[in-house]
């Protein structure tokens, strides 16, 4: 049993670094033009790990997936929260974690990441992540797609999870003082730990087919809109709603969060932020356009079918 918590450990990391290098290559295929160039860092508390980044494609505009992997002496603020017994000890946390910001207006942007996390060598651990999709321009059949499409992941594991995830997820990606959700949502889990003997691995398994599922439940909505053809008018709605996405990730987002507290790569971090974004001043758009459409799609919602 002495080496189990560094094969885990190896395991993990290992599907981290398979999932950036299938997913860099999926996304610079629909791409058509653009490149992820690499940024590896080193973490001076131990540990480190390699953002891909692409910048002024055809489609995406901005698109970054990275892999971190680090070690510390003293668990940080953002994850120990509410479990202040973890606080000082030895920990190990792993993921990969995208963030796609399309150039078309109607291609929504793209969230999602995965996590493993334990403390004191594998004494307590738990997994992570999830996914979500954050239109401008919002499309009933775009989000029906996206949610079937994780509904169907998570059938596969565990028939409840569906509905526990998609509800944390609508409460977790909501911009408090917008009054909105951030998205459409998806789906999100954290404190993922499993009972038996046989509950890391089953923990592992969900989430290395949520790494898989990510492509089937994004691209397609991807090659669906990027030839839709747009206005300037549009262009100005998306930067506007940009903004939102700027202020979820400063102000709630626990992700980045834990990568400041931890001295992780500032530019790794904040890879998620977007090019180019505008904040109007009592921006209300006019009642029955698509953009008061989309806005009222920004609240808890039944997508699956």
């Amino acid at each position: 049993m002495s080496g189990l918590p560094e094969q885990r450990r190896a395991r993990v990391a290992k599907r981290m670094w398979q999932g950036q290098r299938a997913l860099v290559d999926a996304f610079e295929a629909m791409d058509g033009s653009g490149q992820f160039r690499a940024h590896t860092w080193e973490r001076p508390g131990g540990g480190g790990g390699t953002a891909r980044v692409l910048v002024g494609g055809d489609v995406f505009e901005k698109a970054g997936v990275n892999v971190s992997e680090v070690t510390g002496d003293a668990v940080p603020e953002a994850l120990a929260g509410p479990r202040p017994e973890l606080a000082g000890r030895g920990f190990y946390a792993t993921g990969v974690s995208m963030v796609l910001h399309p150039r078309n207006p109607h291609v929504p942007a793209f969230h999602a990441n995965f996590r493993y996390f334990e403390v004191d060598g594998g004494e307590f651990w738990w997994f992570g992540g999830g996914a979500d999709m954050t239109p401008a321009y919002a499309y009933a059949e775009d989000a029906q797609h996206f949610h079937s499409s994780l509904r169907d992941w998570c059938d596969r594991h565990d028939s409840a999870w569906y509905a526990r995830f998609k509800n944390w997820c609508d409460k977790y990606f909501y911009v408090t003082h917008r009054g909105e959700m951030r998205g459409v949502g998806g789906v999100f889990f954290d404190d993922l730990k499993l009972e038996g003997e046989d509950g890391w691995e089953r923990a592992f398994a969900f989430v290395d087919e949520g790494i898989t599922t990510l492509e089937m439940a994004y691209l397609p909505v991807v090659a669906r809109r990027k030839a839709m053809p747009w206005t300037e008018a549009e262009r100005a709605w998306q930067l506007h709603r940009r903004s939102r996405y700027a202020e979820f990730n400063l102000l709630y987002d626990r992700g980045t969060r834990f990568g400041l507290e931890t001295d992780g790569n500032v530019e790794a971090i904040l890879m998620s932020m977007p090019p180019l974004a505008r904040w109007d001043f009592d921006l209300h758009p006019e009642p029955g356009s698509h953009e008061a459409e989309t806005l009222a799609m920004l609240q808890p919602r039944e997508w699956a079918s």
